[in-house]
């Protein structure tokens, strides 16, 4: 078998939604849209572009307000606004029929493209999503940062995110390190990765945005998710502390065709934590949908 672990993702731009937008490539064969969670960017799927390129096209995109893609403070960056500019991605991009791989809030968002597909049914409109790979989604049945996210939509949450954000990346760290099980697997090289993408000019409107139209967003989910009428896996790490392990049994009920592995011994970020492991999950579970 080809060693494809050396293989480098080529960066490329695009302008969508007035936006300048980047986007990491690799591979050949049907597309995997790989979506990154809050703050994140396609930097967070540096452990498995390369593996799984071996029989896909793999596509990482850096939405508006994360990763190299920068935004204007008074972008909408709410989950609505960023499915419809995934949808739109996905149509310039032509890559329907394609598979979506995506975790935490970028899981919450993946689902609202697939709820807004599965209207359009088999109608030219379609974006023809054939399955969903959600790491960890952000979903309603979740209470975990509840309150975080209520203060942040405070006067004093706002004030306090747009003043420490930009000078916080100690904080950045320690916050990484939670996502892990295992924080010692968390690298300073991985730590100063994140950190160069937060500290971009603008993030902290950008991810207030976000979390002001939090609450609405989880209700739509809450509403229309058992609209979904293609298979999809979730993963999860047994010891996440971002996303309520047992939420995703409820967000399971409510899917019509949907398969649930949890890891035993890793955190929020299973991808990253132990990547060999998630790449050949995903890998089996294509094939297996494909066949």
């Amino acid at each position: 078998m080809p060693d494809y672990s050396q293989l480098t993702p080529h960066s490329n731009w695009l302008e969508l939604d007035g936006l300048r937008i980047h986007y990491q490539r690799l591979g050949s064969g049907p597309p995997l849209l790989l979506v990154h969670g809050l703050l994140g960017g396609a930097f967070c799927w540096r452990s498995n572009l390369a593996a799984l390129s071996g029989q896909y096209t793999v596509i990482a995109v850096d939405l508006p307000g994360a990763g190299l893609s920068d935004a204007p403070p008074s972008t909408d960056c709410g989950m609505a606004c960023q499915s419809a500019r995934l949808a739109q991605f996905i149509r310039t991009q032509q890559l329907g029929p394609v598979t979506v791989i995506a975790t935490s809030w970028g899981g919450a968002v993946a689902l609202r493209l697939a709820i807004e597909d599965s209207a359009l049914g088999l109608s030219k409109a379609s974006l023809q999503i054939r399955a969903l790979v959600l790491a960890a989604p952000a979903n309603p049945w979740s209470s975990f940062g509840r309150r975080r996210i209520a203060f942040l939509n405070t006067a004093p949450g706002d004030w306090l995110l747009r003043t420490f954000f930009p000078i916080s990346m100690p904080l950045h760290a320690l916050a990484l390190r939670r996502m892990y099980a295992d924080p010692r697997r968390v690298t300073d090289a991985v730590s100063q990765g994140y950190a160069r993408q937060i500290v971009r000019p603008g993030r902290a409107q950008n991810a207030l945005s976000t979390l002001r139209h939090w609450q609405s967003d989880m209700e739509m989910l809450g509403a229309s998710i058992n609209k979904i009428s293609v298979p999809v896996l979730l993963i999860n790490g047994a010891e996440d502390r971002a996303v309520d392990p047992a939420s995703l049994l409820i967000l399971r009920s409510h899917l019509r065709q949907c398969e649930h592995i949890s890891l035993p011994g890793l955190g929020h970020l299973p991808f990253e934590e132990a990547p060999e492991q998630f790449n050949q999950i995903v890998l089996m579970y294509l094939q297996k949908i494909t066949a």
